[in-house]
């Protein structure tokens, strides 16, 4: 259902502010896409709640939500994905779109100014530990190994003994990542609240802005996390979004700090 079938659906359930946002929105749905909701929000002359509330009347999940859906109806590349996808079960197809999903949105989220943050700690810390556990471990591994490519002091433990042992033992010029895709895990958590206790700096990969780990951390890079699994008996979801989020930041301070050197 596009976004002009859902709102004759449910115009009559919008306030008369919101029928003016649709109203609005329905003249600029070209560039919708470009603008944030504090933007829309400015331009259209409603507010955020607003515009929030709209979109869940809508049937959208929220604001971002719903500019993804609004790309895939009105760019060519969208039309072009649906069109690759006649020949295709539509399970298959929606498996497709969930990672388009994960990925787009996890590029909304990116704030360039935590991304400078996230670059300055990196480049100016003595020596660098990386904290993960399941399969987020493959991703602390990659980054491990990159970093010490790019002659950083670097390592990285998904012990949890290891994990609670080594917290302890960080001096100021040391910086702490995190990659969690949940926020919540046990002995992560441990480690970060000792880190905040000792003030040493601290990164986070995750797409859980409600976790533990979200309010204990410095530099926190946040990333889109679909509620669909085919896996639902089993906690193994997959770290595409922490994985676009690692190599970014990776990507960038090469660009930034190490221009001469190939990874």
């Amino acid at each position: 259902m596009n976004f002009n079938q859902r709102v004759l659906q449910k115009h009559d359930y919008l306030s008369d502010s919101e029928k003016f946002l649709v109203d609005f929105i329905e003249k600029n749905i070209r560039s919708i896409n470009s603008l944030s909701i504090v933007k829309l929000s400015e331009q259209s002359n409603v507010s955020t709640s607003t515009i929030v509330r709209c979109m869940k009347k809508l049937g959208y999940k929220g604001f971002t939500d719903f500019k993804f859906k609004i790309t895939l109806e009105n760019s060519d590349a969208g039309k072009d994905d649906i069109l690759n996808f006649k020949n295709i079960d539509k399970q298959i197809e929606t498996a497709i779109l969930k990672n388009k999903e994960e990925v787009e949105n996890t590029l909304s989220f990116i704030s360039p100014v935590i991304i400078e943050d996230a670059l300055e700690a990196i480049n100016y810390s003595r020596k660098i530990t990386i904290f993960a556990r399941g399969f987020s471990e493959m991703i602390a591994e990659e980054m491990t190994t990159k970093l010490q490519l790019l002659d950083k002091h670097c390592e990285m433990h998904s012990d949890p003994n290891i994990i609670r042992l080594k917290s302890n033992y960080f001096g100021k010029d040391d910086l702490v990542i995190f990659i969690s895709l949940s926020g919540n895990t046990g002995e992560l958590v441990e480690s970060a609240e000792i880190c905040h206790r000792h003030n040493i700096k601290t990164i986070l990969l995750t797409t859980n802005k409600n976790g533990h780990l979200y309010s204990l951390t410095d530099i926190i890079l946040l990333g889109y996390k679909s509620e669909q699994s085919y896996f639902p008996e089993y906690e193994v979801r997959s770290r595409l979004p922490l994985q676009v989020l690692s190599r970014i930041l990776l990507d960038s301070y090469v660009i930034r700090y190490k221009k001469n050197q190939h990874i």
